[in-house]
Protein backbone atom coordinates (compact mmCIF):
# COMPACT_ATOMS: atom_id res chain seq x y z
CA UNK A 1 0.00 0.00 0.00
CA UNK A 2 1.07 3.45 -0.45
CA UNK A 3 1.69 5.08 3.06
CA UNK A 4 1.85 9.16 3.54
CA UNK A 5 3.19 10.13 6.81
CA UNK A 6 2.21 13.69 7.87
CA UNK A 7 4.69 16.20 9.21
CA UNK A 8 4.35 14.79 12.53
CA UNK A 9 4.84 11.07 12.18
CA UNK A 10 7.99 10.09 13.15
CA UNK A 11 9.94 8.84 10.33
CA UNK A 12 11.73 5.52 11.86
CA UNK A 13 8.44 4.07 12.04
CA UNK A 14 8.74 3.71 7.84
CA UNK A 15 11.28 0.97 8.61
CA UNK A 16 8.44 -1.72 10.23
CA UNK A 17 6.04 -0.99 6.99
CA UNK A 18 7.82 -3.61 5.12
CA UNK A 19 5.58 -4.32 1.29
CA UNK A 20 4.33 -0.80 2.19
CA UNK A 21 5.46 2.02 -0.52
CA UNK A 22 6.52 5.30 2.43
CA UNK A 23 5.99 8.94 1.36
CA UNK A 24 6.72 11.93 3.97
CA UNK A 25 4.70 14.87 3.23
CA UNK A 26 7.71 16.60 3.52
CA UNK A 27 9.84 15.16 1.01
CA UNK A 28 6.76 15.87 -1.83
CA UNK A 29 6.10 19.32 -1.09
CA UNK A 30 2.94 18.97 1.15
CA UNK A 31 5.07 20.44 4.13
CA UNK A 32 2.43 23.40 4.37
CA UNK A 33 -0.87 21.84 3.74
CA UNK A 34 -3.20 21.94 6.53
CA UNK A 35 -5.27 18.52 7.33
CA UNK A 36 -7.87 19.06 4.90
CA UNK A 37 -5.66 19.33 1.71
CA UNK A 38 -3.29 17.11 2.88
CA UNK A 39 -5.98 14.52 2.92
CA UNK A 40 -7.32 15.36 -0.31
CA UNK A 41 -4.36 15.65 -1.73
CA UNK A 42 -3.09 12.56 -0.48
CA UNK A 43 -6.62 10.75 -2.03
CA UNK A 44 -6.13 12.11 -5.55
CA UNK A 45 -2.38 11.03 -5.71
CA UNK A 46 -3.37 7.78 -4.90
CA UNK A 47 -2.39 7.49 -1.34
CA UNK A 48 -4.05 4.14 0.86
CA UNK A 49 -3.35 5.19 4.25
CA UNK A 50 -2.48 8.35 5.86
CA UNK A 51 -0.34 7.90 9.26
CA UNK A 52 -1.14 11.21 11.44
CA UNK A 53 -0.23 12.28 14.90
CA UNK A 54 -2.79 14.96 14.88
CA UNK A 55 -5.34 13.32 17.50
CA UNK A 56 -7.93 16.19 16.88
CA UNK A 57 -8.39 15.14 13.16
CA UNK A 58 -11.66 13.38 13.70
CA UNK A 59 -13.21 16.30 15.07
CA UNK A 60 -11.68 18.78 12.20
CA UNK A 61 -12.49 16.83 9.16
CA UNK A 62 -15.53 15.05 7.89
CA UNK A 63 -13.74 11.49 7.31
CA UNK A 64 -17.26 9.70 6.80
CA UNK A 65 -16.79 9.87 2.78
CA UNK A 66 -13.27 9.72 2.42
CA UNK A 67 -11.70 7.27 0.40
CA UNK A 68 -7.74 6.89 2.35
CA UNK A 69 -7.99 4.87 5.85
CA UNK A 70 -6.64 7.24 8.24
CA UNK A 71 -4.29 6.09 11.30
CA UNK A 72 -3.97 8.44 13.75
CA UNK A 73 -1.36 7.92 16.47
CA UNK A 74 -1.71 9.79 19.51
CA UNK A 75 1.73 9.92 20.93
CA UNK A 76 4.27 11.41 18.48
CA UNK A 77 7.17 10.72 20.66
CA UNK A 78 9.82 7.91 19.43
CA UNK A 79 10.74 6.58 22.91
CA UNK A 80 6.46 5.83 23.52
CA UNK A 81 5.90 4.82 19.48
CA UNK A 82 8.91 2.18 19.19
CA UNK A 83 7.12 -0.01 21.93
CA UNK A 84 3.86 -0.16 19.54
CA UNK A 85 5.47 -1.12 15.98
CA UNK A 86 4.14 -3.98 16.00
CA UNK A 87 0.53 -3.09 16.10
CA UNK A 88 1.02 0.20 13.93
CA UNK A 89 2.20 -2.42 11.47
CA UNK A 90 -0.71 -4.19 11.86
CA UNK A 91 -2.79 -1.65 11.52
CA UNK A 92 -1.44 -0.37 8.53
CA UNK A 93 -1.41 -3.60 7.23
CA UNK A 94 -5.36 -3.98 8.42
CA UNK A 95 -6.22 -0.37 7.03
CA UNK A 96 -8.64 -0.61 3.64
CA UNK A 97 -10.41 2.47 1.98
CA UNK A 98 -13.52 0.83 3.15
CA UNK A 99 -13.08 1.17 6.68
CA UNK A 100 -12.16 4.64 6.45
CA UNK A 101 -15.09 5.79 8.27
CA UNK A 102 -13.57 3.80 11.20
CA UNK A 103 -10.01 3.61 10.80
CA UNK A 104 -8.56 6.07 13.78
CA UNK A 105 -6.33 4.58 15.73
CA UNK A 106 -5.58 6.32 19.30
CA UNK A 107 -1.66 5.95 20.93
CA UNK A 108 -0.78 7.44 24.13
CA UNK A 109 1.26 6.74 26.62
CA UNK A 110 -0.60 5.20 29.04
CA UNK A 111 -2.63 2.87 26.46
CA UNK A 112 -0.86 -0.17 25.95
CA UNK A 113 -2.49 -0.86 22.06
CA UNK A 114 -3.54 1.03 19.39
CA UNK A 115 -7.39 1.21 20.52
CA UNK A 116 -7.13 1.69 24.43
CA UNK A 117 -8.86 -1.95 25.23
CA UNK A 118 -8.75 -3.45 22.02
CA UNK A 119 -6.28 -6.82 23.12
CA UNK A 120 -3.95 -8.58 21.24
CA UNK A 121 -4.85 -7.14 17.66
CA UNK A 122 -5.74 -3.40 16.18
CA UNK A 123 -9.18 -3.11 14.98
CA UNK A 124 -10.28 -0.53 12.38
CA UNK A 125 -12.63 1.62 14.51
CA UNK A 126 -13.04 3.35 18.26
Amino acid sequence: MRVLFDNGTPKPIAASLTGHEVTYARQIGWRELENGELIQQAEQAGYEVLLSTDKNLKYQQNLSERKIAIIVLGNQQWPVVRRYLDRIAAAVDAATPAATKKSIFPLSKGCPALNGSIGDKPQLGE
